[in-house]
């Protein structure tokens, strides 16, 4: 049977201000065992339900609204058991735990509710599309309707009589285990919406388009919005514009001149996610990546560690298109069941086009800020080459935000190790070459976080600069997050990850992590790369975890500023 559609479902946000002191949920699910709320590797400010297996997130009306794939029975998931997860949340941060919205109960999901997108019709009211895994284990399209409209939490959902409104069997050659995952459906030119689902035919990844007058009714296109041979299954794509004059975000159904186009899908493969910017032609239904751009492994990533079946949604009130992104366990499937649960949410972040127009740029929401208590902060401090070592004391180290600006001498670039012709696989590079086997001209210099305090378990996110050629002065920035020490526990997988950084060393270099006991996230050249890990230490644990910021390269490196705040936990 083919992978289950991972996709996270964050889908849409409608803001009613009234809302904001709506009294607390009389359902929520407030009490979180002992055993799992004192364990150290639980989050203090990521999304997680309070138990068991999950994998995403959505919102509505005032309240955000976080529905996530969920297995309610365990930390090990099984596919025909998966439902709808719900909670809700007014800044994106705390969240309130709910029943699950949709579970499995016709004959067209019986054997599981999975990923799918909601849609916010012109009159306001919104809709659920989902995958169904149906009594055939056929993967078909299902439609969903909340109960009560005045109910902002939308605790209640029904489901269409018609369902399913889309099978695999009116579609040419479409295996139906593999065909799932609709997106948020946009309207095209003719007052007609449209729905891209992943699908695969052989070995060519498709985007499959599908158009309804009344989102009841659908019709196949006969050719997709987009494919490509040899890529294998498109899981959870998501199809959206951005603004090329500024960072706002669009609305789904948004075209004009000033617009491109954002085509994600994740990869089963790889299990990565991939993205490729260009231009949807609303005559022909069909979306062409700009050159340069190859809907295939050679494409950008938003996340180059453990980051997979994203999603993202328009905020209409703060006008910004928000990213969320699924971050699995690095840990061994028996330890996840002893934990009692399994996967958790990437800090939402804002999404938006750079100016070059070549690539998506990413930031942790504003409303993260919110969390932050205690700062340190220091100002043009000096890194000294070859095994330079501060500690930053001050905060709580395993629940942190930090962020450093590093500057390195422009005479000192000169020095900087030429770049070998093969290595253009940056997280081949992080892991063959990393921060203790390698002492360069221009790092590796950076963070060691969730680190014990004599340096026996730590993560390090780090930079290294190089030169293009021996004459040259292009040069090119690594980032990478090594997880190599990252614990003393056998059996994790620790993973070394990289990217390249597409920023000049000339100017000031930005490095910012967010800590939380046993999630990493980075972002590097604010926000050109981002690299998320998942790390256990045995010994960094708690009040016994620290940070510091190294210099592993021959030459000095100028700490231009550095703010690290610890982070209260979210509720």
């Amino acid at each position: 049977m083919a992978n289950i559609a991972w996709c996270n479902i964050v889908i849409f946000l409608l803001v009613s201000l009234f809302l904001a002191n709506y009294v607390v949920v009389l359902e929520a699910l407030h009490y979180l065992p002992n055993q799992i709320k004192n364990q150290p590797y639980r989050t203090g400010y990521h999304f997680q339900p309070p138990k068991n297996w999950m994998n995403g997130p959505m919102i509505y009306k005032g309240v955000y609204h976080l529905f996530y794939q969920w297995y309610p029975n365990g930390a090990v998931m099984k596919v025909n058991e998966i439902v709808w997860g719900h909670a809700t949340s007014t800044d994106l941060i705390n969240w309130t735990p709910h029943r699950p919205a949709i579970k499995p109960s016709r004959p067209s999901d019986i054997n599981g509710c999975w990923s799918g997108s909601a849609t916010i019709l012109p009159n306001g009211k919104p809709v659920i599309l989902y995958t169904g895994n149906d009594r055939y284990n056929h993967q078909v399209q299902n439609l969903a309707k909340p109960k009560n409209l005045t109910d902002p939490y939308l605790r209640h959902w029904t489901k269409s009589p018609e369902n399913p409104l889309v099978t695999a069997n009116r579609v040419n050659h479409i295996n139906s285990t593999a065909f799932r995952d609709p997106t948020t459906a946009w309207l095209g030119r003719d007052g007609w919406w449209r729905v891209i689902t992943g699908s695969q035919e052989g070995r060519r990844g498709l985007a499959l388009l599908s158009t309804s007058r009344d989102l009841i009714d659908w019709k196949q296109s006969t050719k997709p919005l987009h494919y490509k041979d040899g890529t294998g299954m498109w899981e959870c794509p998501d199809f959206f514009p951005v603004a090329r004059t500024d960072s706002h975000g669009l609305d789904t159904s948004s075209f004009r001149e000033s617009v491109k186009h954002v085509l994600k899908v994740s990869l089963t493969d790889t299990f990565h996610d991939y993205y490729t910017i260009g231009t949807y032609d609303r005559v022909r239904d069909v979306y062409v990546p700009d050159h340069g751009f190859v809907q295939d492994e050679t494409a950008p990533r938003y996340d180059y560690g453990k980051f997979y079946a994203s999603k993202t949604f328009y905020d209409s009130v703060n006008q910004r298109r928000i990213l969320w992104g699924w971050v699995n366990e690095s840990s061994p499937e028996k330890d996840n069941i002893k934990k009692g649960w399994a996967g958790l949410q990437a800090i939402p972040r804002k999404i938006w086009l750079d100016e070059s127009g070549k690539r998506l740029l990413q930031w942790p929401v504003k409303e993260t800020e919110r969390l932050r208590t205690t700062q340190v902060r220091w100002e043009n401090r000096v890194l000294a080459g070859r095994g330079s070592v501060i500690e930053v004391s001050g905060v709580t180290a395993s629940q942190a935000d930090v962020e450093v600006l590093f500057k390195v001498n422009g005479l000192d670039l000169e020095k900087a190790d030429v770049i070998e012709p093969g290595w253009t696989d940056p997280q081949l590079i992080c892991s063959q070459k990393n921060a203790n086997s390698v002492k360069s001209g221009l790092g590796p210099f950076g963070l060691m976080v969730m680190a014990s305090k004599n340096l026996e378990e730590y993560t390090s996110v780090y930079l290294r600069i190089f030169k293009a050629r021996k004459s040259s002065k292009d040069h090119v920035v690594l980032m990478c997050s090594d997880q190599s020490r990252s614990s003393l526990e056998k059996g994790n997988d620790k993973t070394s990850y990289g990217a390249f950084v597409d920023i000049s060393p000339y100017q000031p270099i930005s490095l910012k992590t967010l800590v939380d006991k046993s999630i990493v996230e980075s972002f590097g050249g604010k926000g050109k790369a981002c690299i998320t890990s998942r790390v256990y230490p045995k010994l960094a644990i708690g009040e016994r975890t620290h940070l510091f910021v190294f210099n592993n390269g021959s030459q000095n490196v100028d700490v231009l500023s550095l703010s690290a705040w610890s982070m209260k936990s979210s509720l």
